[in-house]
Order: C-alpha cells, then sequence, then structure tokens
C-alpha cells in the first residue's frame, strides 16, 4: 500500500535523533479506531491499513463524493504536544484537501482524515517531518468507513489514553523575538511573546494534555485579538496555548523598596538601570528565580557571592549574542550550535586568554579554566540584556530549593536590592541545564531545562519504575514502558524543604504521566535522604524496594542510554558510593550484563580519615595517601605545612589506630590528595573544587606516572607508586603544570591497562567511562583515545550526566532486571 510500509516503518527516538527501523507484523493490524497504548507506554508497533481483516463498508451503502474516499485514524506518538503539532496538521490536511480532525489526548496526539487514496498516503508520510520540532516515535494506523464531512478540523481534547511525552520549555523562536522588537506589532516590548512552536511548557504545565486550561496560563482568559488569531488557521498562533498580549496576558512589575513600583513597559527600563548601577536583581523567569548583576561589576559579582555564601563556585553568565559571548570565551561551530539551540543551555567554554577577559570581575570564576555561558532563553531575558553579560545564578538560599512564588522571592532580600516580578504561576521548578563540549558533541552536566522530561527511549520495556536517584544533584527517573522518564535537576537533598520539593516533582510527573510506579529503586546507602524517603514512599503504597549499588548504576545509566546489550566493562570514576563491603567505592571497574556487573577491579583502598571532614580538607587525603606509601610527612610538602600541628597529630592516630577511617577507592578523593600534595588546593567551597583546579594547571603533553595492576582478582590498581613519583618530581622541582599533567595521564593509562587485563579474562570489547570524575574533559579525552588505540569500543554520556544526576536511569534499569530475576 502507497504511503507507509507494510513490513517496516521509520521510527526517530527524540534523544538518539538517529532512525531505528521496526518491523511491523500486518497480523496486528485491526480495524478498530483506539488510540491504544492503554495506561502506561503505547506499544511500538504500527497498524498497516488494507488487510483482510478490516471491515470496510460496501461502496453502494456510501454517499457518491465518498465512494472513492479513504479514511485513516493515526495514533500519533512521541514528543508531540507543546510544539504545535495540531495546527500543523491541520494545515497539511487542508493543503491537500484532506478533511477529518486531529487532537490531544494522554497519550499523544490523534488524526483523523479522508480523502483520496494516494493523497491520504502522501499525508501519512509527510506526517513524519511536517512538524520542524517534534519527534513522532510511533504512527499506528487504523483503516475507518468514509463519513460525510467538509473540512477538516481540530478537535477537542480527550482525557483518555495513557503516557504522553511532557513537552519541556523552548526558546522563543526568530519570528517571536521580532514581534518583541518590531515598534508597529501590538506585542512589541512584552516579555511574554509565545506562539505555538516556542515558549515554556512543562514549567507552567498542570495537567496532560497541553492544552491552556491544563496550564498557569489559563488564569488569563484571551482577549478578542487574541482569541482571534487562536482560531485562524492561518496566523502562526492557531491553538498556541500559551498565547497572550499585554491587554490580556500576564504582567511585569520591578520592586525596590526604596521607591515606587514601575509596572508593565516601564518596569524593563527600571530593571536595566538598576543592573547598570550596581544593584542585585532577583529576576522571575520560568522555572524559578535567578539573582542577577552586572558581570562586569567587581564589587557587585562580590556582594553577592558573599550574599549567597557560595565560597568559589563558579557563577552561570547571559549574554545577548554569541558575539559578546565571543569576547570572553572560545566559542567554536560545535559550541555555538549548542549555546545557540532552542533548550539554550549552559555551555561550559574555556577562556580566552585573560587581556580579553579583563572586563569581566575575576569573581565570576575564579580559578577556573572555563566560563559558563546560556543566551537569553525568554522575551523577558532579551528585553534586559545588553552589549555586558549579566551573572545568572539561581535565586535560592543555600541549601534550599529555587524560589518560584514572589513569596519566596522575598526572603532572597538579604541577597537582592530589587525585585522583577510577574504573576504567572511557576507551576514546576526547573533549574538550568549546564552542558559542555566533547568530540563536537553535547557533554551533559546537568540535565534540566530545555531537555527535562524527555525521556530517555529504553532497549525493551517493564514493569514501570521510580528510581529516586541518590543524595547530590538529585533527579529522578520514570521508567513507563520502554521510555524512561528523567525529571529536572531537584538539587542535593541536605535539607527538609528540598525533599519535600523533591516529593513534589515525583508526585506531578507521575500525574503528568498518568503513571502508577509498580516498584521503587533507591541508593543502597542506608542513610541518603532520598533512599529514606523511597522507602517511605514504597511502605505507603505497599511496593518493593530496590536498593541498587551506586556505581552499578551509573554503568547501568549509561548503558541504557545507548541501548546498549550484551555484556560490557563498566569504568566509574566517582567521589564516593556505598560499597557491597562497606567501603567508601569511587574507581571502581565492572563486567558483566547491566543485570549482573560483577566488580573486576578498582584502586587499592586508603584511609578516608574523618569521612566528610577529608572530603572538605584535601589536605588530609594527601597525608592519608603519603601515610599509605610509606612517605614522610616532610614540612617541606605543601599538604603539610596546610594542616595545623595538632590536627595533625589527631590525624596521625586515626590512622595508626584506624578510627574514624573507613576505607576508600576513591578516585575524587585520589584527586583531591594529589591537588593539596602539589599546593593546588588544600580546602574547598564546592564539590570537585581542588580536582576542577588541577585540571586548570595540567600540562596534557606530559608523560604518565605509572600505577601497577596486581593480578589477583578482583584486580587492583596500586596508587603508591603515584605518589613516591610525585613526591621526587616536586624535590627535582619539576612544575606543578607537568606533575598534574602527568597525573592525568597515568590515570588514563592505568584504565586502559586494566580494561586489556579484563578483556583478555572476558573477550569483552566495549568500555563505558561514568561517574562525577569524567567531567573532567582532560581525563576523558585521554582515556578515550588510550582505550581506542586499544581496538576498544568506547561508550560516554551523551544523553543524562555522568554524575549522580543521571543515576536514577541506572536504578531503574537494574531494577527491571532484579524484578524480572524475581519472576
Amino acid at each position: 500500500m502507497p504511503g507507509l510500509s507494510e513490513s517496516s516503518v521509520e521510527v526517530w527516538g527524540w534523544a538518539q535523533r538517529t532512525p531505528l527501523r521496526l518491523a511491523c507484523p500486518p497480523e496486528t493490524t485491526t480495524a478498530d479506531n483506539s488510540h491504544g497504548g492503554g495506561r502506561g507506554s503505547p506499544s511500538r508497533d504500527t497498524l498497516i491499513p488494507g488487510h483482510a481483516k478490516c471491515n470496510m463498508p460496501k461502496s453502494e451503502t456510501l454517499p457518491p463524493d465518498t465512494r472513492d474516499a479513504v479514511r485513516w485514524r493515526c495514533a500519533v506518538f512521541g514528543y508531540v504536544q507543546g510544539v504545535g503539532f495540531r495546527p500543523s496538521i491541520s494545515s497539511l490536511a487542508r493543503s491537500l484537501g484532506l478533511t477529518g480532525f486531529v487532537g490531544n489526548d494522554a497519550s499523544g496526539v490523534f488524526v483523523e482524515v479522508q480523502g483520496p487514496a494516494m493523497t491520504v498516503a502522501e499525508f501519512g508520510e509527510r506526517l513524519w517531518s511536517c512538524v520542524p520540532h517534534a519527534t513522532v516515535e510511533t504512527v499506528r494506523v487504523t483503516e475507518l468507513p468514509p463519513q460525510v464531512e467538509t473540512a477538516f478540523a481540530i478537535a477537542p481534547s480527550q482525557e483518555v489514553g495513557g503516557t504522553a511525552v511532557v513537552p519541556p520549555d523552548v526558546a522563543p523562536c526568530d519570528e517571536c523575538l521580532r514581534d518583541l522588537t518590531s515598534p508597529s506589532d501590538r506585542r512589541s516590548g512584552y516579555p511574554f511573546v509565545a506562539c505555538s512552536q516556542c515558549g515554556p511548557r512543562f514549567t507552567l504545565l498542570q495537567g496532560m494534555p497541553f492544552d491552556r486550561p491544563n496550564t498557569a496560563m489559563a488564569a488569563f482568559p484571551m482577549c478578542p485579538k487574541c482569541e482571534a488569531e487562536y482560531r485562524d488557521p492561518a496566523n502562526r498562533r492557531f491553538h498556541a496555548q500559551t498565547a497572550a498580549c499585554p491587554a490580556c496576558g500576564p504582567r511585569v512589575w520591578f520592586a525596590h523598596p526604596a521607591d515606587t513600583e514601575a509596572i508593565g513597559e516601564a518596569s524593563i527600563p527600571r530593571t536595566r538601570e538598576a543592573l547598570a548601577t550596581g544593584l542585585i536583581v532577583a529576576v522571575k523567569g520560568v522555572g524559578g528565580f535567578h539573582l542577577a548583576c552586572d558581570a562586569t561589576s567587581d564589587v557587585t559579582v562580590r556582594r553577592l557571592r558573599a550574599g549567597k555564601g557560595r565560597g568559589d563556585k563558579p557563577f552561570a553568565l547571559m549574554a545577548a549574542t554569541p558575539d559578546v559571548v565571543r569576547e570572553y570565551a572560545e566559542l567554536g561551530p560545535d559550541e555555538e550550535r549548542i549555546l545557540t539551540d532552542r533548550e539554550r543551555p549552559i555551555v561550559l567554554l574555556r577562556r580566552r586568554n585573560e587581556e580579553a577577559t579583563l572586563s569581566l570581575s575575576p569573581a565570576v570564576a575564579p580559578c577556573s579554566n572555563y566560563l559558563g555561558f546560556m543566551l537569553p532563553y525568554t522575551p523577558l531575558h532579551h528585553l534586559l540584556l545588553s552589549d555586558r553579560p549579566l551573572v545568572m545564578t539561581s535565586g535560592n538560599a543555600s541549601g534550599e530549593p529555587i524560589a518560584t512564588t514572589n513569596a519566596e522571592a522575598r526572603g532572597l532580600a538579604p541577597q537582592a536590592d530589587a525585585f522583577l516580578l510577574h504573576d504567572r504561576e511557576i507551576v514546576t521548578p526547573c533549574d538550568d541545564s549546564v552542558v559542555c563540549v566533547f568530540e563536537g558533541d553535547l557533554y551533559p552536566i546537568r540535565r534540566s531545562r530545555g531537555y527535562a522530561p524527555l525521556p530517555v527511549r529504553l532497549r525493551e520495556g517493564g514493569p514501570s519504575v521510580l528510581a529516586v536517584g541518590g543524595e547530590l544533584k538529585a533527579a529522578f527517573c520514570l521508567a513507563v514502558g520502554d521510555q524512561a522518564f528523567m525529571s529536572q535537576h531537584v538539587g542535593d537533598l541536605s535539607s527538609p524543604t528540598t525533599l519535600a520539593a523533591f516529593g513534589r516533582s515525583v508526585e506531578h510527573l507521575t500525574r503528568l504521566l498518568r503513571v502508577e510506579p509498580m516498584a521503587v529503586a533507591c541508593d543502597e546507602h542506608p542513610d541518603y535522604l532520598s533512599s529514606r524517603w523511597a522507602k517511605g514512599f514504597a511502605v505507603k503504597l505497599g511496593l518493593p524496594l530496590i536498593r541498587v549499588q551506586h556505581h552499578r548504576a551509573h554503568v547501568a545509566a549509561l548503558a541504557a542510554e545507548h541501548r546498549h546489550a550484551g555484556s560490557l566493562i563498566g569504568v566509574c570514576l566517582d567521589g564516593a558510593g556505598y560499597g557491597d563491603d562497606g567501603a567508601v567505592w569511587g574507581c571502581e571497574l565492572f563486567a558483566g550484563e547491566v543485570g549482573n556487573l560483577e566488580r573486576v577491579a578498582h584502586l587499592d583502598y586508603v584511609p578516608l580519615p574523618g569521612g566528610d571532614a577529608a572530603v572538605k580538607r584535601p589536605y588530609r587525603m594527601a597525608l592519608s595517601h603519603l601515610w599509605a606509601a610509606g612517605l614522610p610527612w616532610d614540612d617541606s610538602l605543601p599538604c603539610v605545612r596546610a594542616c595545623p600541628p595538632a590536627e595533625r597529630k589527631v590525624l596521625l592516630r586515626q590512622l595508626t589506630h584506624n578510627v574514624n577511617s573507613v576505607p576508600t577507592s576513591s578516585a575524587g578523593r585520589l584527586f583531591d590528595a594529589v591537588a593539596s600534595l602539589v599546593g593546588v588546593r588544600h580546602t574547598v567551597t564546592y564539590e570537585a573544587q581542588a580536582a576542577i583546579e588541577l585540571e586548570a594547571v595540567a600540562d596534557e603533553t606530559a608523560e604518565g606516572y605509572d600505577m601497577p595492576l596486581y593480578p589477583e582478582m578482583p584486580l587492583r590498581l596500586d596508587p603508591r607508586p603515584v605518589f613516591r613519583q610525585i613526591t621526587h618530581d616536586m624535590n627535582c622541582n619539576v612544575s606543578v603544570s607537568v606533575i598534574a599533567g602527568r597525573f592525568h595521564r597515568g590515570l588514563s593509562d592505568a584504565i586502559a591497562r586494566v580494561c586489556r587485563a579484563v578483556r583478555k579474562r572476558s573477550g569483552v570489547n566495549t568500555v563505558a567511562l561514568t561517574g562525577g570524575v569524567f567531567q573532567n574533559l582532560l581525563l576523558l579525552r585521554l582515556a578515550v583515545k588510550a582505550l581506542r588505540q586499544d581496538d576498544f569500543e568506547v561508550l560516554i554520556h551523551r544523553l543524562v550526566p555522568p554524575n549522580d544526576g543521571g543515576l536514577s536511569l541506572g536504578q531503574a534499569v537494574i531494577a527491571r532486571a532484579t524484578l524480572a530475576g524475581v519472576a
């Protein structure tokens, strides 16, 4: 039959962005007009019309003008809501002279289309790609009896079906930006310009399907002009659910404690003036508040840093255009492509030379080779930006969730001098996404606005599972059918308010997706707040709780995003995770299939003296490694000088008597130790600070240190000779840059060496590199190169972060494997 092949259909996964061929057996064809899918994810077959089982009426029973017509009902699944799919399908059908209707339901989009067979077949072909920003995964087609009708319409949405893909927020399109800046347009200067192709989605969505009554825009009835555009098939805002104008939409105002409010158009110039004069302004966006200030004002940036208690952690920057970004950072074609994508993530970019960034406050990103830039992603941002970048950091008190209401924003008053507010509700808090570029493509660091809650396509389906992730960088996962819906970044679960926000996010997304989990998965660590929350949730609903070892979950997450089948070697370099033996793991190699990963190698244990104290004071780890290597604590060593004499005595007693010193194989603590040993960083104010600064000074061309491998199983990498070599180089006045480079290369060579040993024993040739330490792009680059030179197939992250932000995906996959084993 023309149009849709009876043997296969081309399916595009939203994340993979590559075509897959799925078999479509003819025997699955039916004649009913149900949307299919039921509760949960729809089945992934395609129903092809024309099968013998279709009960078509005899032509003599039809009116003369319908006897040569065919009628298809298409159930469309994928990323098809919130992207202008219905208006585009309506336009396509009208242009082809077809009749019928299109509408949303809780599973996706339903279409009935009628006309000459060849024209309907053409419609079926063009349906896959006629909506620019949609991703059609599957189309289920049923042939129906023709009807008497004269037009094509958009039908009312139906509250039926299963799990639809929830659309993420996207940046304004070019047409809306032209409206924003055109003096003759009635929306000129209006900070909530949007159309069917762009604007906020997930953050204002209260329920599915994606229709105005199910969003925060329900509070703003359209004026007659907006209503006319909404009803006009020829208008860009035809069925645009977030369309509004100054007469009927949300309003914005500027508030300063010592001044009168400025409302509407006057609020934008007042805010720009406040920023230009050194004030910190709390700006309400689509997913929460930012604290904004002029990034070139050193006094203001330092005041913001002190007010937030942020230590040295870099701030994010927002610039009006790529050309402004280029003044401060290296922006190649790949970086610019990702920076300008409609998701508008923060992109970590290498600084330009020091002279080029002199106008930028040094307090923006102290001791870092990278600057995190994003472009404006709302009309409001476009109105605020000038030729100078702004610091745009999350508006929240330390350790608390991002503020989303105007009342919560008042709590930012100690940090903010003024406020730019609006009256549209933020339904779902959503922080900015953070990415970098590796080998020309996106490498995720934080997956949130613009990407969440789009699903990762899994290799196979299974029971619905809620996986809650870890303690840091919390993000949960709902595995439904062959899709894993990853939540937005929630933050570190370090306070009751953050944990409560986590619970609200779980409730909201399960309701949007209409999912009832059959099991709950969490980290194996019994004291994680996420694990405690998961236990309470599972007990409340009478569900099985499956605890998943931290580093196995990292490996499983990477395997899942690549849809990898069969065995692999998983290399997980991480900060900390609860191990099977009660030790703090963190440099682990596994082999086997995802559901049965055997620990085959690890970094040799050293003591972690004082637990969290050693994390915050890297000099303690340096002294621990020196002690383990049998090296003296010589006062000439920077790490020894950094440790007060009294603390040194306590530390020595802890190490010699094994007091409060759990064994660890952590790669993160190994980096801390080296950073302190060579004098780069002795105490930290944010996670991975010592490792980041060590990477920043490393000479990439240096030869690597030797790290021996002990052959008994599990294989063990011995770090003690590395510390002996480093102290020798320090005594020989070798530069810190060379030492740091030798350490990075030596570790990457050790990874390749142990993978070769595992391949020799197992025959497995695929290596997965995961864990938070692989946010270090120098280490990643060296490890990938060394492995490829040994002819390994190397998997790296492209869809979920290598850090704990991707952990829940792996937990969900392993939990499913566990449930299958029990069954």
